[in-house]
């Protein structure tokens, strides 16, 4: 490097100086169109139930659930992402419960969409919430999950959040093949505006242990796992395959689940294939998050920057629990 003296000819800090040019130069912005919000809906009315592993975190009735919808439009993040949290005596092996037209996620996905159309509304479509058994499709005697059998029970749920009218079926299962299964399905049905974001690369990660016990999944799965169906932490090159594979069968978005463990993979799908890639901050992450900010060992700013680190990595857009309050602050900017 040429210098002149005793300095070189670059001083990087010189556009850190001041406000202004650190905004000029700065590579990756957060906005409230990034995000999407995680929730959760229980049946009943003028109910919500405190999620005791994520703090700040409630189970909603549809009637609870409107105003947090009502405040996520005033703060412009564009969707919401639903997760039934429903009664035990619904719980079946089959998860049929999954598929009832009448069912508490149509139920609320037709209000949302009567009450705030503008809004978009994204549904999971998996099996745990509803199995007796806690795994994310049907299983054999052996507890193997029987992949086409599932098949056919994702689709019908699919199906049955279309037509109550929802805007994004997020497969979550990781079945194989069920991407094209599903978007066969919706375009026989005419759903040809449904979109799809698939799970592509999720993984059998141990983050996830909050979450279920926020939808009443944790204590049916009781010891047994998902490493049969869900990616394998160790595996890298293994999820540019299954979002190609997602892709080709139809998917219009792929995700990432977990997300900050796993950064390197966003960034590897989203150089591969430029699609549009979202990255689930899940309920572990939060968790930590917020409990090393309730004991003072991390700053509130730590959650911005990590959702920021999503942006940097590659992804369009971050499903978190943090929506919110990081819509809130972005508001305040």
């Amino acid at each position: 490097m040429k210098v002149y003296g005793d300095y070189p000819a670059v001083r990087m800090r010189r556009m850190r100086r001041h406000d202004f040019s650190r905004r000029l130069m700065r590579e990756n912005v957060l906005t409230a169109d990034d995000l999407i919000y995680p929730v959760f809906v229980i049946d009943g009315k003028g109910r919500s139930e405190k999620v005791t592993s994520m703090p700040g975190v409630e189970r909603l009735t549809l009637d609870r659930l409107l105003p947090v919808a009502e405040r996520c439009l005033k703060l412009r993040i564009p969707a919401i992402a639903l997760f039934p949290a429903i009664e035990q005596g619904l719980k079946t092996p089959e998860g049929t419960e999954a598929f009832n037209p009448k069912g508490l996620v149509p139920r609320v996905v037709a209000a949302l969409k009567k009450r705030f159309p503008e809004l978009g509304v994204m549904t999971d479509v998996a099996l745990d919430p509803y199995t007796s058994h806690g795994q994310d499709g049907v299983i054999d005697d052996t507890g193997y999950i029987l992949n086409d059998v599932t098949l056919d029970v994702l689709v019908k749920q699919a199906l049955v959040q279309a037509e109550a009218g929802v805007d994004i079926v997020a497969p979550s299962d990781m079945m194989d093949g069920r991407i094209g299964r599903i978007r066969e399905a919706l375009e026989d049905a005419g759903h040809i505006h449904t979109k799809i974001m698939a799970y592509s690369a999720k993984y059998a990660s141990g983050f996830y242990g909050p979450f279920r016990d926020a939808v009443r999944s944790a204590k049916f799965l009781g010891k047994s796992n998902k490493k049969t169906y869900q990616m394998d932490p160790g595996n890298s090159d293994e999820a540019l395959w299954e979002v190609g594979l997602d892709l080709a069968e139809g998917a219009d978005m792929v995700m990432v689940k977990p997300g900050l463990p796993y950064l390197d993979i966003v960034r590897r799908v989203k150089d591969e294939f430029s699609a549009p890639t979202y990255v689930y901050q899940v309920s572990g992450e939060y968790a930590m998050l917020r409990a090393a900010i309730a004991n003072g060992w991390l700053a509130e700013s730590c959650i911005m920057e990590v959702l920021l680190a999503f942006k940097r990595a590659g992804a369009d857009g971050v499903l978190t629990y943090f929506a919110l309050d990081a819509a809130k602050a972005l508001a305040k900017r």
